[in-house]
């Protein structure tokens, strides 16, 4: 893709190839996350193999709105809808049980972290694409998160199949999300600040 795509082939590429089952290099509403469709399991099976992390770990994934988080979790607790529209920051909220997404994105548990995505580019792909996308920090596992597109390793960039043009300038310090777990009866657990 040449440097004069526009946001909206920008938009189209990246959901080409996941449609196909690749894997894409894209900015989010916190750092630059590998993604792919969030429902394809063999997907879901390239990017822990490209991050080199456990199965055990379970990804985030990434939803354009409350409408599209009801299809993916079975139970949406009431304080989660309190959390998502008070928070100025980021904020993943693992929910008890996930629906209709890859099997390999579920904790043992059955757990899925999800956060409603509020920065252009990700949730025109969520839009986009009508599914979820996973979204990882573009790092490899127990390497340090970059904060910025210049700081990728290689590695990651020539392991996926569609590197977004979007914000690849973007030189903004950029942190991962808050992850919140949220149990029925409302009962949450800080997972990480």
């Amino acid at each position: 893709m040449s440097a004069k795509a526009s946001f909206e082939e920008d938009i189209r590429a990246a959901v080409d190839v996941m449609r196909r089952g690749g894997l894409i290099l894209y900015p989010t509403d916190t750092v630059w996350g590998i993604g792919c469709d969030a429902t394809n399991d063999e997907a879901v099976r390239k990017v822990f193999d490209l991050k080199r992390r456990a199965d055990a770990k379970a990804l985030i994934t990434l939803v354009s709105d409350e409408a599209m988080l009801e299809r993916y979790v079975e139970e949406v607790p009431e304080v989660a809808y309190q959390l998502i529209e008070c928070a100025v920051s980021p904020v993943t909220i693992v929910y008890d049980h996930g629906v209709g997404v890859a099997p390999s994105l579920l904790a043992p548990d059955g757990s899925i972290g999800i956060r409603v995505t509020s920065e252009r580019y990700s949730r025109a792909l969520c839009r986009a694409l009508r599914r979820p996308v996973v979204s990882t920090s573009a790092n490899i596992s127990g390497v340090a998160t970059p904060q910025c597109f210049a700081r990728i390793a290689s590695e990651i960039i020539d392991g996926v199949d569609y590197v977004a043009e979007y914000r690849r300038d973007d030189n903004s310090p950029a942190s991962p999300s808050s992850v919140i777990k949220i149990s029925r009866g409302g009962l949450f657990t800080i997972l990480r600040k």
